[in-house]
């Protein structure tokens, strides 16, 4: 395993984050035995992963139960991130949720603790002026932001310094790389993509867009005409996505690997990326996902993934929700 400097943080954190949301074993994934996330959290450890993702919306809290059931004696071998809602941004509310998590996590500090979504309502500095209180008492070490676009990052740190942007980001979704990349390269920000297998298109076990189903099919990718689960109202970019799509699998194929490894090891490759949240929850899929660092693309087969995905990139442009349209994005 490979390890990589938190933003402007000490904090020296793996290049695969393993995503805790899965093993919540809410609606969105299924039911999850218990015993086997457990597992799952064990043999990161393991393989080398110190870095863990969750939330207090994963599973309404479950996500960050088991990680403090797995990690109850091992506490100062692990870092620890976990994220506010966006409905917990004031003051008050951000302090009780912060308190809520740390004993489900059975924990007396939090390693990286997210603002989850902009909260558009509450004036920023209001929500980081808590959240230094936060760290001065020694429940939080350091902050970060999920899905704050280049104006609400812009905001945030001309307030006080975050270490780190969790975004959607993927081979199949680089509107990120237009303008927020390089305000997190200008400002030493981490980015660490999540969705880097878009809901696991990219494992390379579709043979077409047709075959993905509908609760896969989610995102700005596919026409809402024919995906009933698209909230974006639009057309989508069907035809640009089966485009890239099949010049990854062939470029895949000819090189003789795994789709998802080179998913995940290209996005390793890409200008302030830190580390990728990696969902699992089986030892199995943990293994798989730690494998993507063993993997050195060449320089040859990184320009071929990242030119055969540009017209995609600029069908999507700048908006950096892979979900909703222009009009209704939750990131400005």
């Amino acid at each position: 395993m490979d390890y990589r400097v938190l933003g402007r943080s000490t904090l020296s954190v793996s290049t695969i984050c393993m995503g805790c949301w899965a093993i919540a074993g809410d609606q969105v994934w299924g039911k999850q035995d218990e015993n086997e996330a457990v597992a799952a959290l064990h043999t990161a450890v393991e393989v080398g992963v110190n870095f863990f993702d969750s939330a207090e919306a994963y599973g309404a809290g479950r996500s960050e139960e088991l990680l403090g059931r797995a990690f109850q004696d091992c506490r100062q071998d692990v870092i620890i991130a976990t994220k506010a809602s966006g409905d917990h941004m004031r003051p008050e509310d951000l302090r009780k949720a912060c308190e809520a998590s740390l004993r489900r996590l059975q924990t007396d500090y939090i390693d990286v603790y997210y603002m989850h979504w902009p909260a558009w309502d509450v004036p920023f500095e209001d929500t980081l002026t808590e959240m230094a209180r936060l760290k001065d008492e020694g429940k939080v070490r350091f902050v970060g932001c999920s899905n704050f676009g280049k104006q609400d990052l812009e905001a945030v740190l001309k307030i006080d310094h975050i270490e780190i942007n969790e975004l959607a980001y993927n081979l199949l979704f680089r509107a990120i790389e237009y303008e927020i990349v390089p305000m997190c390269l200008k400002h030493g920000v981490s980015v660490a993509p999540y969705s880097p297998l878009l809901h696991g298109i990219l494992t390379g076990k579709f043979a077409t867009l047709d075959d993905i189903p509908n609760e896969r099919a989610r995102t700005r990718h596919f026409s809402s005409l024919r995906r009933p689960m698209t909230r974006h109202g639009g057309p989508g970019a069907e035809a640009e996505t089966a485009a890239a799509f099949v010049q990854i699998r062939k470029i895949c194929d000819d090189a003789g690997l795994p789709m998802t490894n080179v998913a995940l090891a290209w996005l390793l490759r890409q200008p302030a990326v830190t580390t990728v949240i990696a969902g699992a929850r089986s030892p199995e899929q943990v293994r798989a996902n730690a494998l993507a660092v063993e993997l050195v693309l060449s320089d040859d087969i990184v320009t071929a993934l990242t030119v055969a995905t540009e017209p995609l990139k600029t069908a999507f442009g700048t908006n950096a929700d892979m979900w909703e349209n222009e009009r209704n994005t939750r990131m400005r």
